[in-house]
């Protein structure tokens, strides 16, 4: 299972790369020929994702925000016709799974994105019935039973600071409690025969104790040795072994198979990065691995009948991100897309090894030619450690024609720039701003020292990063190095903040999308159902309860307002739940104080990230505007 205070302010903005060795790039003398789009444009591309197979395997489950807000259809897997399931216009719908067998849906949704989720039932002839109405309770969809008779899922009604597990029996829906977290443990998963349940302790950032709880007997295994960095990946389909990811002296994480009787560990597979996930399909057949390779997810499947891995397709200009096998294990669906080109769903036939592709999402106004192949570089630091980041150039940038550029640092603080499509990154590159999206230390992905490089170190050493990555972009002959700003959401946001406040000289703009601005109150203030991580949480940040307050206080923006010097822009969502709309609207009135260009943008019916695509239009050219005025045409001297 995910380290989920990982997630901590995650922002929602990946990115795709391109392999690069080296640590300079070409000056390219001649600009490159290519078309400027509008926001509309882009974001009339669609973000799509596949669910589940149809009971009858002809149809796919999957969700698209094609008509501007996330809503549920079915996908004919002959024609490629969708047919949509919901029409909703105010709150995302977010697929759960079909039935098992018919065509009822199961999906999720929240109010205002307040992240407290309910289940529904979709039936086929269109009705909804809301299966966990309790108000202010939050609820996660956890997956079916192996007779496919019911489904399991978490609910915090009891305690709203711990999830629950239940079962819920799809003939008559009636929930029965499988396990009362009252530990505060995270459920990780449940055996096929159901006697075994896993359960995961965050320890600290880096470390997670997986335990084995025996349903029959009540008793609670240790699976893990030593202090390390663990993951549920799956149950044997036979209920005898579980599956881990594990850290234990190593860098990454490599795959082990722990025997349920014997408590025998074995290590099975590892690689040069982190095994992010493995699993088996439905009766076993095969065996899915997911590896994260520098920014970038590399897809495995081993056919364990015969020990071979299946080759996949070619996909032109596209890599393989995620897949999902039938229950027959006839039939998969996969992902690909690349970094300039969104992802696309494909069918492919085990038995014939033939695919074809399902959706177009990329807009057809625009050609990809025109977009930018992002790159993976690497450049020193300060303390001459290598930081990796992924590198977007615009196609006009000469020595002739120098460019303005971003620094863009993603959330967490755990989190990763990933390599996949952006459109708001490649709206910004197409109207000519060249791109640095850092994974300074802290970043995961990099190994387990990396990782934790920024702890109780957050916006100084990781913030440093920035900076020299500011650097590094000032030493290509293309950019203008008086002209760079600093970008970033969720923790990101924080960083852009920071590095206003407190290195108020180094960047000429910032843009703030729903950063933390006061460490005090946001983690004084965190969900109640993130309580399971909470201690984890402060180890890392520091207890705002304690002596940790003061550096708290001390690297919170907000109370550095008066330090500011250069233009900013904030962005931020009225019902975010982990950055309080507060944070923002004392930041802006700061800033004001202090008689420097601010500019606020608020969505009253957005929370953490933006998810309507009439939202993310007012708020991606609004930030290009402030950009192209306080940035790119910003006079010398």
């Amino acid at each position: 299972m995910k380290n989920l205070f990982l997630l901590l302010i995650f922002s929602a903005f990946f990115f795709t790369c391109k392999q690069s060795e080296t640590n300079n790039d070409s000056s390219g003398s001649t600009a490159t020929p290519h078309k400027q789009y509008s926001i509309e444009q882009f974001l009339t591309n669609s973000n799509i994702y596949a669910r589940s197979f149809s009971h009858d395997e002809k149809e796919i489950l999957v969700g698209s925000n094609e008509t501007g807000i996330y809503n549920a259809y079915l996908l004919d897997l002959e024609s490629g016709e969708r047919k949509p399931l919901t029409e909703s216009k105010d709150e995302s719908v977010w697929v759960s799974s079909l039935f098992p067998n018919d065509n009822r849906m199961l999906y999720t949704s929240d109010n205002g994105g307040d992240e407290i989720d309910h289940i529904f039932l979709l039936n086929e002839d269109g009705s909804t019935k809301e299966l966990t109405p309790e108000k202010g309770a939050k609820a996660s969809f956890y997956g079916w039973s192996d007779d496919l008779k019911s489904f399991f899922y978490g609910f915090n009604k009891r305690d709203k600071r711990f999830m629950d597990v239940y079962e819920m029996d799809i003939e008559n829906f009636n929930s029965k409690l499988i396990y009362e977290n009252k530990e505060g443990l995270d459920f990780n998963g449940i055996s096929n025969n159901k006697k075994y349940i896993v359960v995961s302790k965050v320890i600290n950032t880096n470390d997670v104790d997986l335990f084995l709880l025996n349903t029959t007997t009540n008793k609670k295994t240790k699976i893990n040795e030593n202090l390390s960095g663990n993951q549920v990946a799956d149950f044997s389909v036979d209920s005898k072994s579980l599956y881990y990811l594990s850290n234990d002296g190593s860098e990454f994480r490599y795959l082990m198979r722990y025997d349920i009787e014997s408590g025998n560990r074995e290590k099975i597979l590892e690689d040069e990065w982190d095994i992010s996930y493995a699993y088996f399909s439905k009766n076993g057949k095969y065996r899915v691995v997911g590896i994260n390779k520098d920014a970038k997810t590399v897809v495995k499947i081993l056919d364990n009948s015969t020990g071979q891995n299946i080759a996949f397709p070619d996909i032109p200009n596209g890599d393989i991100s995620s897949v999902r096998i039938s229950r027959s294990e006839d039939k998969m669906i996969f992902s690909a897309g690349s970094s300039k080109s969104t992802n696309n769903l494909y069918l492919y036939d085990f038995e014939t090894k033939k695919h074809k592709q399902l959706t177009k999402t990329l807009n057809p106004e625009i050609n990809s030619d025109d977009l930018v192949e992002a790159e993976i570089i690497r450049y020193k630091s300060f303390d001459d450690l290598q930081i990796p980041a992924i590198y977007y150039k615009p196609k006009g940038a000469t020595k002739e024609n120098q460019v303005p550029a971003l620094v863009w640092v993603h959330g967490g603080p755990g989190g990763q720039s990933r390599a996949n499509y952006s459109s708001f990154i490649q709206y910004l590159v197409n109207h000519g701003y060249a791109v640095l999206a850092v994974n300074n230390r802290g970043s995961s992905g990099y190994g387990k020292t990396f990782f934790k490089m920024d702890d109780q170190n957050h916006g100084e050493k990781d913030l440093q990063d920035c900076i020299e990555g500011k650097r590094w972009l000032a030493q290509q002959p293309y950019i203008d190095g008086e002209r760079i700003g600093i970008i970033g959401g969720s923790y990101g946001g924080f960083m852009t903040m920071r590095a206003m406040t407190h290195t108020p000289e180094e960047f000429e703009v910032g843009v703030n999308l729903f950063g933390v601005t006061n460490w005090l109150r946001t983690l004084k203030n965190i969900p109640p159902w993130w309580e399971s991580f909470k201690e984890a949480l402060y180890l890392e940040m520091g207890d705002p309860n304690t002596a940790d307050s003061t550096r708290l206080y001390d690297i919170s923006p907000v109370f550095h307002g008066d330090k500011v010097k250069n233009p900013v822009m904030v962005l931020q969502g009225a019902t975010d739940p982990r950055v309080l709309q507060v944070e923002s609207d004392e930041m802006v009135a700061a800033i004001k104080k202090n008689n420097v260009p601010v500019e606020y943008v608020l969505f009253e019916d957005e929370g953490h990230g933006f998810v309507k695509k009439e939202n993310q239009i007012e708020g991606y050219s609004k930030a290009l505007d402030f950009l192209d005025k306080y940035l790119k045409n910003k006079i010398k001297g």
